[in-house]
């Protein structure tokens, strides 16, 4: 499980390093690609900190200029690594309250596979954001990635 969540994760941290120095050269990042980026580090950063059993320091919905995106990934990505390496059972199932304050349990295999769905739901989004506002997007698919 190891080495499939490390690949996962280096695919993870490749395809938001290219999208954050695409969108460092931008003119301007439209809005919405802005609240979505900015939402994905976010999510990231509060599901590492549940499963360090920590207090994030964002919200979900956090606004963060595109200058400071890549301090907040290299981030994320650090201590998602460091949560990797050190997990023998990635079947253990974790207690935490949700931003809506409710209680839920999932196993740390199931929360690590949703950051990476969830980042690549909304990068998704974000090139279609893009796109609509006429700028070109990336091709960020994970062949792409391994090839």
């Amino acid at each position: 499980m190891k080495t499939f969540f490390n690949q996962l994760f280096d695919y993870n941290f490749f395809c938001n390093k290219k999208l954050i120095a695409y969108c460092n050269e931008l003119d301007s990042v439209p809005v919405k690609s802005k609240e979505l980026f900015s939402h994905v580090l976010n999510a990231h950063h509060i599901w590492n900190a549940r499963l360090r059993e920590e207090k994030s320091a964002f919200n979900v919905f956090d606004i963060h200029e595109p200058n400071t995106w890549e301090e907040i990934h290299y981030e994320n990505q650090r201590a998602t690594f460091d949560i990797t390496s050190h997990t023998d059972n990635f079947e253990k199932r974790i207690s935490y309250e949700s931003s809506e304050g409710r209680l839920f349990a999932n196993t740390i295999q199931d929360v690590l596979f949703h950051i990476i769905n969830h980042s690549a739901h909304h990068r998704g989004q974000i090139l279609m954001d893009l796109r609509q506002n006429g700028i070109e997007p990336l091709a960020l698919d994970y062949i792409f990635y391994k090839r």
